[in-house]
């Protein structure tokens, strides 16, 4: 089961020769570790995976929560599996020593949490809300509440949740409902209702740490007027013990296609005297703190896509091995014997569109970590700006681009299955409906086509997507310089993208400014989808680069590795970076097919 998680020689690729994660030892935060600290957290982070989440998966889809008027039942290998978690100090992975964490870089945290994503995501979103959430309290808690409640969560004795969605709003935060009410102690009352909370409710963990958006009274309409609260499901005593219930309450599970092991739920709070919560910062700053563990949470999912995808990716590459079936395409005597299915070229394109998508995916969901390891510990002031202007902008991409790609590798591992890839007795299956939640998990699409080209594309006047495209001039001129004909063209194809990409991008600058607003955001999607091309094209062709001047290596394995590397970036940049021509030219062209069809002409 191991080897379907996730491809460790591909992983040591992006971390190391990539990523060039090692050279984070010389930094004083890290000068505790090396490769071999590095592996053992992989390493025991994929036995864990392979030996506690991956054996309940399935049992967990099939067996999903119940709520019998009092409490949630899930079935009992979810606590086991998070107790070894928890034991492991995994969920405290990343943060200081003396918060009784590794201080591993975020990277290497990012990439054991993979792992755990591929053997049960639905397990797994149990601690990743918790440490995004102790990661949002430790920026801008106070120094009480970070006394009272990081500890806990970091050491998984309490879990944590976000509470932003209501049944009435949807992604339409200004339009939530829930109010909080100031009390003579300083503390505040809250009422209102929460929709779709991810590990919303349950007893897995002594207490729940909910995150709640809320409104007090009097305060600014719309987003401006939202503050932020912690909301615990028990109280705590003086003493710090856990004490009575708080007044929330579950009014119900959500049933959804994937992600069936984890509770998803309608919350209510304030049924009765109204749920204790504790301002974190100011008033009326919600939005702002909120964003901290929403874009943490954002790339989170993005990498969660990819994993899903990948282990898709993995087990069809393992059927199309062993499956017989046909026989080669000029020589088709029935008296010779079948041949694997991976002998067709239809298959081998299915299975290279996956590799594409998949490693393409990771490389950029763990470029996000390396800039945020760079954001907290890189020695320079500048290096530490650009690489947070640079998770900005890719933010909404490291989300997006794996939610939609990632996913159609798991519809096309099902394809290479054949009919036995939508059979339940396939794996291949749970896996495309997990992934299918992802597009919508954390924001939209269209949510974050918005905010690409609505706020980051022109945010500081363009530094961010200025920057991003500086890095990619600097590979384009690498490839160019290479004594590889095919890196060449590459690197003129990803140019003429990047140019393309700019160009569309004041044009839809200047759009706004000049007050069509609607106009030229009413195919933001399409923006995203090609800016998401472009930034993964130029991560494969620096993959690429390192690949050609290794693919000479004695080894024969290595060899493969490489040249499957190669023959992977050529996929990419002969058949999908070429979609974004059309997309660019609607673009250019403020397409308004969209944005003039009426209701009535459905």
């Amino acid at each position: 089961m191991q080897d379907r998680l996730v491809n460790r020689r591909d992983l040591a690729f992006v971390l190391y020769e990539l990523l060039e994660v090692e050279s984070l030892n010389a930094r004083p935060r890290y000068a505790d570790h090396s490769r071999d600290t590095f592996e053992a957290a992989l390493d025991i982070s994929q036995r864990i995976a392979a030996e506690h989440f991956a054996t309940h998966n399935r049992k967990a889809d099939l067996n999903e929560p119940t709520f019998d008027g009092e409490r949630v039942h899930i079935i009992p290998e979810v606590r086991q599996a998070l107790g070894v978690f928890r034991e492991a100090g995994l969920m405290a992975a990343s943060r200081d020593y003396d918060q009784g964490g590794m201080q591993l870089p975020v990277t290497i945290a990012q990439a054991c949490m993979a792992i755990f994503n591929a053997a049960n995501v639905s397990t797994a979103v149990y601690p990743f809300l918790t440490i995004a959430n102790a990661n949002l309290l430790e920026t801008f808690g106070s120094p009480e509440q970070k006394r009272t409640w990081l500890p806990h969560l970091f050491s998984g004795r309490f879990f944590g949740t976000m509470c932003l969605s209501e049944p009435q709003a949807g992604s339409s935060l200004s339009d939530v409902r829930t109010r909080a009410e100031s009390q003579a102690d300083g503390s505040y009352r809250v009422f209102g209702n929460k929709m779709w909370i991810s590990a919303g409710e349950h007893e897995l963990s002594e207490n729940i740490v909910h995150l709640v958006l809320a409104k007090i009274p009097g305060g600014p309409p719309g987003v401006k007027g939202i503050s932020l609260f912690i909301v615990p499901k028990y109280l705590l005593d003086p003493d710090g013990s856990v004490g009575v219930r708080n007044d929330v309450a579950l009014a119900g599970l959500n049933h959804k296609m994937g992600y069936r092991g984890a509770t998803n739920c309608v919350l209510n709070f304030g049924e009765h005297a109204g749920a204790v919560g504790y301002l974190v910062g100011e008033p009326h700053e919600g939005i702002a703190y909120m964003f901290h563990m929403m874009n943490e949470a954002r790339i989170g999912v993005g990498l969660g896509a990819v994993m899903l995808g990948y282990s898709g990716y993995l087990h069809a590459l393992a059927y199309a091995r062993e499956r017989l079936q046909g026989r080669p395409i000029a020589g088709k005597d029935p008296a010779q014997p079948q041949v694997p299915i991976i002998e067709h070229a239809d298959v081998r394109r299915m299975l290279l569109a996956q590799k594409s998508y998949v490693e393409g995916g990771l490389a950029l969901c763990l470029y996000c970590a390396r800039l945020a390891d760079d954001e907290r510990s890189a020695p320079g002031e500048r290096e530490r700006r650009e690489a947070a202007l640079l998770l900005e902008v890719l933010t909404p991409i490291a989300k997006s681009w794996p939610a939609q790609w990632c996913l159609h590798a798991n519809d096309l591992a099902i394809q290479v299955h054949g009919g036995y890839g939508y059979t339940r007795e396939y794996p291949v299956e749970q896996l495309y409906r997990d992934n299918r939640l992802n597009p919508i998990h954390e924001g939209t699409h269209g949510i974050q086509a918005l905010d690409l080209l609505g706020r980051k594309a022109g945010m500081q006047d363009g530094a961010p997507l200025q920057l991003l495209m500086r890095e990619m001039q600097t590979t384009v001129r690498l490839a160019r310089n290479s004594e590889s004909a095919e890196l060449g063209n590459c690197a003129e194809a990803l140019m003429t993208a990047v140019d393309r990409l700019m160009e569309t991008t004041r044009d839809a600058l200047c759009t706004m400014r000049n007050g069509e607003t609607e106009l030229a955001l009413a195919n933001a999607t399409l923006y995203l989808e090609a800016c998401g091309h472009v930034v993964v094209a130029w991560l494969w062709l620096k993959q690429a680069l390192i690949a050609v001047g290794r693919v000479g290596a004695a080894d024969a394995a290595e060899r493969d590795f490489y040249q499957g590397k190669l023959q992977a970036c050529q996929y990419f940049f002969r058949w999908e970076l070429p979609r974004t021509r059309h997309q660019f030219d609607l673009l250019n062209n403020l397409d308004r097919t969209c944005l003039e069809m009426q209701d009535a002409w459905f």
